[in-house]
């Protein structure tokens, strides 16, 4: 256990705990994993708080049970109840020199924001450096230069949200340590290559209940938008538009085929408690297909209040549950905004699903970061 970390992941329907260590070629060993459904969150608040105490403590306990060793646990926070905020700054030295960590770590501190209301930060992460020389670079360590610039996004958690994890982990009196990290830069450094990165990426994890969209830049996020809105309310629009339960509704909405050509007469049927539902597989797929514009527009806005560099030509990368949920979701998304799409997932054997891109984008952070610090078990 001295190698392990473990993890949380809070997603918009469903609550993960994750105990694991690095194997080899990148990939991970997965001690324990645990998953809770509760009912999610919606426009920065829980739904229900009992029901993610109830969930939280569902899925710490259980991994508790199987791995007794367990003292410190990582959180990922979610984009909604995430502030990022950009800062810069400019430290210059008496003469050129070469640039240290510590070179670094004074210029971050430097550039710290003003402390938000309601808001702690939890982390902070480098876009990218310039030298003297006007040089641009993600990691100026042992470069030569009288100056250094550097740019930043700090990330601040919502206290009440904060407040409420710990309250769920106060039932455990075996951790000794909560700490917490924003799981949206967690899948921008894990999932885009840095080549891409270095150039600006838009990256969009499409969820259940609630999306976000990054524009990624070195290590870092230039831009971060939540909003309320993901593949489960395409199912929404259906039980709307043809009166039907939302189990049937959900069932319908991953049968159908947005590419697929079908005979005109062609129709989806569904069986539910004794009742068969049946409609056309037109009427279905145009109903999808506006629930889908909804994503669409939210996109389209999140691009045009970004103010930094021009997002054109740069293909949007979606992750998440909902990549994948809608048969032919992604070159709807693609037609409707006139822009590449891709789908991206974590490079694992079995695990290569949009699904399980936050759990182990926060999976190798946890890892990283326990190395760093020495955070790992049995080692208090």
């Amino acid at each position: 256990m001295r190698k392990s970390v473990a993890v949380l992941d809070i997603r918009s329907s469903e609550i993960t705990s994750v105990v694991g260590e690095r194997g080899v070629n990148g990939t991970f060993i997965i001690k324990s994993k645990y998953s809770c459904n509760y009912d999610g969150y919606f426009e920065g608040n829980l739904l229900d708080k009992e029901s993610f105490l109830k969930a939280v403590r569902d899925v710490v306990g259980s991994a508790l049970a199987s791995l007794k060793s367990i003292k410190t646990f990582y959180v990922g926070v979610p984009g909604e109840f995430l502030k990022v905020v950009s800062a810069e700054k400019t430290l210059s030295f008496n003469n050129a020199k070469k640039i240290t960590r510590g070179d670094c770590d004074t210029l971050a501190a430097m550039s710290a924001p003003e402390q938000i209301e309601d808001y702690s930060v939890i982390k902070h992460a480098a876009l990218y450096y310039v030298l003297s020389d006007k040089r641009k670079l993600v990691n100026p360590i042992g470069s030569v230069s009288d100056s250094l610039y550097g740019k930043f996004s700090f990330y601040f958690c919502n206290e009440t949200f904060a407040s409420c994890v710990m309250e769920a982990f106060s039932e455990f009196k075996a951790i000794q340590t909560v700490a917490f990290l924003p799981t949206v830069q967690c899948e921008a450094t894990y999932l885009v290559e840095p080549e891409r990165r270095d150039n600006y990426a838009v990256l969009l994890d499409l969820g259940y209940i609630s999306s976000d969209f990054s524009v990624v830049c070195g290590n870092g996020l230039a831009y971060s938008r939540s909003f309320s809105v993901g593949v489960g309310h395409v199912a929404y629009k259906l039980t709307e538009e043809f009166d039907i339960p939302f189990e049937v509704a959900s069932r319908f909405a991953s049968m159908v085929n947005l590419n697929a050509k079908e005979r005109v007469d062609s129709y989806e049927e569904v069986l539910f408690k004794g009742k068969s539902y049946k409609f056309t597989t037109a009427a279905l797929r145009n109903a999808i297909r506006e629930a889908l514009d909804g994503v669409c527009e939210m996109i389209e806005t999140c691009i045009q209040n970004f103010r930094g560099v021009s997002l054109e030509g740069k293909p949007l990368l979606i992750t998440g549950e909902g990549a994948k949920a809608v048969k032919g979701a992604a070159e709807h998304i693609s037609g409707r905004l006139v822009k590449s799409v891709e789908i991206i997932t974590p490079p694992l054997p079995y695990y290569d699903k949009p699904e399980f891109s936050s759990i182990f984008s926060l999976l190798d952070a946890a890892l990283t970061d326990a190395a760093a610090s020495g955070f790992l078990f049995g080692r208090f």
